[in-house]
């Protein structure tokens, strides 16, 4: 059979996170595979209660893991390695990424126990990998996180270049600037297909430099009197070294609050990507007087256990904010996040606090390119078939749309599980894989639709009902029905009362109806009962909670 090309996204098309995607060399039957990103997503009200962290299944990769050759990092965000320490063992095969990424690497999987079980290779930055049939090249971008690389993947049947997150930024303040040089050669030697980021399509013009923000960020800090937190995502290097800068501008010394803070920094410090920065330790910034001191914090999303929610609560044990302090969000507000934060904010003017976000200054620049940058990268790289990725539905259809405009003539949007077939005779879709979601339930991992998961929303939406009752073994009562519910009020609100004693006697009048047999079968009996719940409960609160009967027969 003839050999094919075929790129598999398994999530991060139709959303934004939880990127996995996989390329295919081969025959139908023979084919290898290459795995480019391993994220997670983290999940929110919409969601399922106690469920914070979501993973893409997995589920045709472990069928095919024998010909899996490696994963490949583009970068450290959580959305393209947070799943690495829960997904592994599915598929087992080594892992390849640059000195900052492989760092954070090590994190997950001591997390998970796996540092010594995971072939974790640490490749150069510009490197190459020979995963042959594929050879990898890392080609040197910028975003919002130190050494972003996209991948220049090589193929008997072509060439791809997979982006990976990615922007324009002509002052990036950390790494170097985007690789125009190897990616023009990339063109002029000619791509297949561009598997591109498209999380700004809808956004004109271009996203911004770290070098402006880093301006303005020191000009910000300059007008405060007080203590002052900036709240940035932690990933971003060059943001916390701009919020450094500030201080060191205003004779502040810099303390970092927050675990994931602590955990970049030191990974940056290991590469050497942060070298001469002095930072407080928490329990000495106190010592220090208003106007010499910056706290660089996390929990710019409004994360309920992130160091920014305790200070806003008056809970941290480091800092304590009001009158004439001052708090900067350096960031921007993820879509499904914005009432988090703004209840954040809230909490922080109630004290007094000041509060500056970047819709005042100008103190954020996206990590993602704009239609402007899209359009450059367009003219770099000249591929024949344009793939857009990263991004919802509508996300994925203006880039197609933008890309045709650009005389791309060739352009596919695939959701997850959906095969596209690069070559020969590309691009189309050749099969559809199982895909879906994985919910991480504490030590837990629980597939999408799973019984447990309708349950607990249930008892989210209308809270549950438990009866409890007793027999001898004639089949008589010797106790309850005894009722308890939780999560359910009665009308003025309060705990149900009265209308608990309704529910036992609809119970009571059930176990009158069945014979002795009946009542002394604990299964049948506790079934008979929750239909009888079930069908009336409604008429009497209005909501269908979710009931259990637990029948003893002593």
């Amino acid at each position: 059979m003839q050999n094919s090309l075929v790129f598999l996204p398994l999530g991060g098309s139709n959303e934004i996170g939880m990127n996995l995607n996989a390329y295919g060399y081969g025959t139908e039957e023979n084919r290898k595979w290459i795995v480019v990103d391993c994220g997670v997503t983290f999940a929110s009200e919409q969601h399922i209660p106690g469920v914070e962290v979501i993973l893409p299944d997995p589920e045709f990769l472990t069928g095919v893991k024998e010909d899996i050759i490696g994963i490949v990092l583009t970068h450290a965000h959580e959305d393209h390695i947070g799943a690495l320490g829960h997904l592994w063992l599915k598929l087992e095969a080594p892992l390849y990424a640059t000195p900052f990424t492989a760092e954070l690497i090590k994190d997950k999987l001591r997390e998970h126990n796996l540092i010594d079980a995971v072939e974790l290779n640490v490749i150069p930055l510009k490197g190459e990998i020979n995963l042959d049939p594929f050879l990898v090249e890392y080609v040197t971008i910028t975003h919002s996180i130190p050494e972003p690389n996209g991948l220049k993947i090589t193929t008997p049947l072509g060439v791809v270049f997979h982006t990976g997150d990615w922007k324009v930024d002509p002052d990036p303040i950390v790494g170097e600037n985007i690789d125009v040089e190897a990616l023009t050669k990339m063109g002029d030697d000619g791509v297949l297909a561009m598997v591109c980021d498209s999380t700004n399509v809808f956004v004109d013009g271009q996203s911004g430099s770290e070098g402006a923000v880093r301006k303005e960020l020191v000009k910000l800090v300059s007008e405060q009197k007080g203590k002052v937190a900036i709240a940035c995502f932690a990933s971003n290097v060059a943001r916390v070294l701009s919020g450094v800068e500030a201080a060191k501008h205003s004779g502040r010394a810099v303390c970092l609050l927050g675990r994931s803070m602590v955990r970049v920094v030191g990974a940056a410090r290991k590469v050497g990507i942060i070298t001469d920065a002095v930072f407080v330790e928490p329990e000495k910034a106190s010592t220090y007087k208003d106007n010499e001191i910056l706290y660089l914090c996390t929990g710019s999303q409004g994360e309920p256990r992130a160091a920014l929610k305790r200070i806003a609560q008056g809970k941290h044990p480091s800092l304590n904010l009001g009158q004439g302090d001052t708090v900067i969000f350096s960031s921007r507000e993820i879509p499904g996040n914005e009432r988090d934060i703004y209840d954040l904010i809230n909490d922080f003017m109630l004290a007094g606090v000041e509060v500056v976000t970047a819709h005042e200054r100008a103190i954020h620049v996206s990590g993602h390119p704009c239609r402007d940058e899209l359009a450059q990268m367009y003219s770099w790289v000249r591929p024949k078939i344009a793939i857009p990725t990263h991004g919802e539905r509508r996300h994925l259809i203006e880039h197609a749309r933008l890309a045709q405009s650009l005389q791309i003539k060739q352009t596919i949007t695939p959701r997850n599980g959906e095969m596209v077939q690069i070559a020969p005779n590309g691009p189309m879709i050749v099969d559809e894989v199982p895909n879906g979601r994985l919910y991480v339930d504490g030590n837990t991992i629980i597939a999408q639709g799973a019984e447990i998961l309708r349950e607990r929303s249930k008892i989210g939406e209308n809270g549950v009902i438990v009866i409890m009752v007793s027999f001898d073994k004639k089949g008589r009562i010797v106790g309850g029905p005894d009722v308890r519910a939780r999560g359910i009020a009665d009308k003025n609100g309060e705990p149900l009362g009265d209308t608990l004693d309704v529910i036992a006697d609809i119970a009571e009048k059930t176990i009158d109806k069945l014979t002795i047999a009946e009542r002394i079968d604990e299964e049948y009996c506790e079934n008979k009962i929750v239909r009888s719940i079930r069908k009336n409960i409604f008429d009497i609160i209005k909501k269908k909670p979710m009931v259990e009967v637990m029948v003893m027969v002593i």
